[in-house]
């Protein structure tokens, strides 16, 4: 009897196992928004899955505009300052002990004075280019703070620092901070005259910290003050510490701004989704280099033109002396303008004394301003309520509100900075200085108030006059009489570019009440926020300026007769309006 064949049977197929999906726990439930925050910023969450992104594409894409070139000049005068610091360390003398100068400036010879001045003397009569590296160091300084102001503020203005660079944004606030200080150490290190009484109106600032500052300052210079110690520890924050920091920060800084790409200005053909421009490498690493060579050569110039703090007119420093007329490093400025007007301002408990008048301007008016900025992404989020990425900047008018309040924000500086020079300006121009003191007074709080409606109204006039651009055309510079006796001036069409950067930009509206409860009676999610952000939005972007719509473009054609003929005769269409990206094209003649 014949067996029968054998059959295969296919292997069996292991029953799927259906597992539950993990609950996160407490813990994880808290971290899950920050993580989500940092990895849509950093891309930190790919970086740990093992998906590192390309921050080594030399052809990366980056739009082109004067602008962009602030942040570079403030990233190669720290450059500059980095070559010309490694420099003078090599002759500076970081000491507090007391020698007689026997050196090459005569008016000062046989007098007593700190190793530091003696040694910052040597370096300005001995050294052969020192007098010229020494005014490359400080001109530097000077320009690498300003260009990170006038960086921030482009930023500013331009909405740079939304979603998703928040972050990059606190990092720039950050770097503006430590510059200052770096500055100032480096300002203060000399041991002459002027810097010193600058460095003992930052430490009397230090010991008006409440309960604590008196602490401090011991702390940091083992004794009394000034002590001994003072000069060797500024020097190494100076060269050490602070540099290091503010190396690094760039570092992540310049990271971010590879990975998170450029922003560009609004413009036909740019988006949130594109960058135009061009690439990297070859046609930036050459601006680059070149602007290097031309911000180098333009310190270069200042510092053998422009003599800065002549600190051997000053002579070495001593407590019992002050100088007629001192006045710090700019960038210092507003905090001595505002240790000046500040009413006498003490509390006396127990003890104890706080004063105010010297801890609100000398502390908390040296971190204002890197603070207000490092903090102003998130509270224009949370009244805007946007939580979409942006690469395409506002024109300032665009940001009523927004340029309002900085506008207003430099009118505070202005007067602080006014405030710091009141003894010269009321011994050149002859006033009375309390007069000066009081006007400083009434300012700081007028003078903000009005530039700020001012602003906001120009900016809402520039919306309206842009808006006439797009319906109407554009001034011809023709004048045409009519058969009547009229004058009349022809319009012609804009360009479809301009008129795309007019439009580009999105439109908020104010939140409006709505109901508490949804249509199972269940309280809405989110009401008590809603109620919160309301009066600010009404305040923010109430008064703005309405887009052009299509319905706008089709009165405007309508009355101007050519509602047969839109494309012909030049007016414009908008594409898209049911989204924010909203597109203008234009005919032509």
């Amino acid at each position: 009897m014949a067996k029968p064949a054998k059959t295969e049977q296919a292997p069996s197929q292991p029953a799927s196992v259906q597992r539950p999906d993990a609950q996160r726990g407490p813990v994880m439930k808290f971290l899950a928004g920050p993580a989500k925050w940092a990895d849509d910023r950093t891309g930190i969450g790919g970086i740990t899955a093992g998906r590192i992104p390309n921050l080594f594409n030399l052809r990366k894409v980056f739009p082109d505009h004067w602008s962009f070139m602030l942040g570079e000049i403030a990233l190669y005068s720290f450059i500059i300052l980095l070559l010309s610091g490694a420099f003078l360390t090599l002759w500076f003398v970081p000491s507090m002990g007391e020698i007689e100068y026997d050196g090459s400036y005569q008016l000062l010879r046989g007098l007593q004075m700190s190793e530091a001045y003696a040694s910052t003397l040597d370096i300005t009569f001995d050294v052969r280019g020192g007098l010229l590296v020494r005014q490359i160091h400080h001109w530097g300084a000077l320009l690498f703070v300003a260009s990170m102001m006038i960086h921030a503020m482009r930023n500013f203005f331009t909405g740079a620092f939304r979603k998703p660079r928040e972050l990059n944004w606190a990092i720039g606030a950050t770097l503006l901070l430590l510059g200052m200080t770096e500055g100032f150490l480096g300002y203060s290190l000399p041991d002459d005259l002027l810097s010193g009484v600058g460095v003992r109106i930052i430490f009397g600032a230090v010991q008006s910290i409440p309960l604590i500052g008196s602490y401090l300052t011991s702390w940091f210079l083992g004794g009394a003050y000034p002590g001994d110690l003072l000069v060797p520890r500024m020097y190494m924050l100076h060269i050490l510490l602070i540099p290091a920091v503010i190396l690094a920060l760039v570092a992540v800084h310049l990271i971010l701004i590879f990975y998170n790409k450029h922003t560009q200005f609004p413009g036909q053909g740019r988006s949130e989704k594109n960058v135009v421009g061009y690439p990297f490498f070859p046609v930036y690493t050459a601006k680059a280099g070149g602007f290097l060579f031309i911000v180098g050569g333009v310190i270069v110039l200042m510092a053998a033109v422009f003599q800065i703090n002549p600190l051997w007119v000053y002579g070495p420093y001593n407590p019992a002396e002050v100088s007629a007329g001192s006045q710090p490093d700019w960038y210092i400025g507003h905090i001595e303008g505002a240790l000046r007007i500040i009413p006498n301002w003490e509390w006396h408990i127990g003890s104890t004394t706080w004063s105010w008048n010297i801890f609100i301007p000398g502390i908390l008016g040296f971190v204002a301003l890197p603070l207000a900025l490092g903090v102003y992404p998130f509270l224009e989020k949370w009244v805007t309520g946007d939580d979409r990425e942006h690469h395409v900047l506002d024109r300032p008018r665009n940001a009523p509100n927004r340029t309002a309040i900085g506008v207003a924000a430099l009118s505070v500086y202005l007067v602080l900075m006014v405030g710091g020079a009141n003894d010269v300006i009321a011994t050149a121009f002859h006033l009375s200085l309390n007069s000066i003191t009081i006007a400083l007074r009434v300012l700081i709080f007028a003078l903000p108030i009005a530039t700020f409606i001012i602003t906001k109204r120009i900016c809402i006039g520039l919306q309206r006059a842009a808006n006439e651009r797009v319906l109407h055309g554009a001034e011809s510079g023709v004048i045409t009489r009519s058969p009547s006796g009229g004058y009349s001036e022809s319009e012609k069409p804009i360009t479809q570019g301009e008129a795309y950067t007019i439009t580009q930009h999105r439109q908020y509206k104010p939140v409006e009440p709505g109901p508490e409860t949804d249509d199972s009676g269940v309280r809405r999610k989110g009401t008590t926020k809603e109620r919160a952000r309301r009066p600010f939005t009404k305040w923010y972007f109430g008064q703005d300026e309405p887009k052009v719509s299509r319905e706008d473009l089709a009165e405007a054609a309508h009355h101007h007769g050519h509602d047969d003929h839109d494309e012909e005769n030049g007016h414009h269409q908008v594409e898209g309006d049911h989204d924010a990206d909203r597109e203008l094209t234009t005919g032509h003649h």
